[in-house]
């Protein structure tokens, strides 16, 4: 067994026995759901076998039920051979870093600070964003930024190692080094089209300093977490010692700990922030206060309102959040993938509902969707789950033909394999999924929300693997030689 699998297994009892005794929550822990709900099939899994197959040492999880948090739960360990996850235990939180930047610049808003629609260079004073044809067209806005429609590049960051120097962010801005990533650039038009952009979030922390003349990580403390009681929150990178020591390290894909424990990330707005789940609740909690039409210590209703009002068409997205379905059956949502952590963040706008869970390994995405849609069904979240799909009967010897290597124009290789009567696709150094068969020659992924279809040439050879990700939304795959 390995060293981090085997830690897990000492320490997936720890929680308190008042919680361990809750059915609710062994509900949870033995109901996890994939993507796809197979109809006649019980799919229901076990957290434990499930973080051991998707190499995740560790899970902390908060829910919330009735407008409050109603339990909240530690698993694993911190790192291979080390302590307990507990519900202190702090984890980046990655891209959920943004909602709470956007709640701190829509507060200067309120207060007449910033506007939503003024030209961003207005206030910009330690960098500004360059001109160029685009915006001299139409103005990058503060509005526009939070929603990723500024026109900016640079999706995202893959952080510094612990032992690498640590570049300014106006150095990040422009791509200069010690930066890892490209010039931070408008390269379409603002306001024509929704791109998610890291580097927009990091313009926003820049202004956000040149405002208040204040550190981001002392405004954002001020402004929104001791506010909220997010009190084992910081934005502070690299994280105190003194927080270094309940906190999580981060695992590559195959479990293996990140060198230095994890990375350092100065885009502290885009993907900055420490935190545990049951502050990330209490966040949540104070959207779903405020859209109530109660103020609290941070959001106002009208902030909230703006927070949650999709900026661009088919974008499902507002300032800082995701937003998915109308009325009572409204959510909102972010997700978050730093090196070596996952996490999650999703709560209905009306309900007084949602969930947040942080992981400390590369594969944490997977394993946490299998969780929230086992929460799910347990509390009764409408429009949540995916409906059942109905699989076929196919003769398993069709799956000779079918096992193989495709490889993706990145170079990655999908390996498709055959066990028994089962077949099995795998990419790169992702865990295993089965393919459930809808026909001979399409399947269902388990656990990817996708299907794929084998496509043949005039002799029936199979030439290629064609994933299906939705109308219009086709990849073909060719077979490796």
């Amino acid at each position: 067994m390995r060293p981090f699998l085997a830690a897990l297994l000492a320490a997936i009892s720890f929680a308190p026995a008042a919680v361990a005794q809750s059915p609710r929550v062994a509900a949870v822990e033995n109901g996890l759901l994939p993507s796809v709900r197979i109809r006649g099939q019980a799919l229901a899994m076990r957290l434990l076998d499930r973080m051991a197959f998707h190499h995740v040492p560790g899970v902390s999880i908060a829910v919330i039920d009735s407008g409050r948090i109603v339990w909240a739960r530690g698993y694993g360990v911190r790192e291979a051979g080390g302590a307990a996850v507990d519900t202190a235990t702090l984890f980046q939180a990655a891209s959920i870093s943004k909602p709470v930047t956007s709640a701190a610049a829509l507060r200067l808003v309120r207060r007449g600070t910033l506007t939503l629609t003024g030209d961003v260079n207005t206030w910009l004073r330690s960098w500004r964003v360059p001109e160029n044809a685009f915006t001299r067209e139409r103005p990058v806005t503060l509005e526009r930024l939070l929603s990723h429609t500024a026109g900016l590049s640079v999706s995202g960051f893959p952080g510094y190692d612990v032992d690498s120097a640590i570049p300014t962010v106006v150095q990040i801005l422009d791509g200069a080094r010690p930066a890892n990533t490209d010039s931070i650039r408008v390269t379409t038009l603002p306001g024509s089209v929704w791109r998610y952009s890291g580097g927009g979030y990091t313009v926003v922390q820049q202004l956000l300093v040149d405002v208040t003349r204040r550190p981001f990580p002392e405004f954002l403390r001020r402004t929104v977490l001791e506010p909220l009681g997010m009190r084992r929150s910081t934005f502070a990178q690299p994280l105190p010692p003194r927080l270094a020591r309940n906190a999580a390290s981060a695992h590559g894909p195959d479990g293996a700990l990140v060198h230095g424990k994890w990375h350092v990330y100065p885009e502290l707005a885009a993907a900055g922030l420490w935190t545990t789940p049951s502050d990330l609740a209490r966040f949540a909690l104070a959207v779903q206060e405020a859209a109530a039409g109660r103020a609290n210590a941070v959001f106002t209703p009208a902030l909230v309102a703006d927070m949650l009002t999709e900026r661009a068409a088919s974008s499902d997205y507002g300032l800082g959040l995701g937003v998915f379905g109308q009325g009572e059956t409204q959510r909102f949502n972010h997700t978050g993938g730093n090196r070596g952590f996952g996490c999650a963040m999703v709560a209905y706008t009306h309900r007084g509902q949602g969930a947040v869970v942080m992981t400390n390994g590369d594969n944490g995405s997977r394993l946490i969707g299998e969780i929230v849609r086992g929460i799910a069904a347990e509390y009764g979240w409408p429009g949540y789950l995916p409906p059942e799909r109905d699989v076929v009967t196919v003769d398993p010897r069709i799956f000779d033909d079918l096992v193989g290597a495709f490889r993706m124009t990145d170079g990655t290789e999908i390996v498709v394999t055959r066990e028994g009567d089962v077949l099995y696709g795998r990419a790169a150094a992702e865990p295993r999924s089965r393919f459930w068969p809808t026909s001979d020659s399409t399947f269902i992924v388990e656990g990817q929300g996708l299907d794929v279809r084998f496509e043949r040439d005039a002799s029936r050879r199979v030439t290629a693997l064609v994933i299906l990700r939705g109308p219009g939304r086709e990849t073909r795959v060719p077979r490796v030689p």
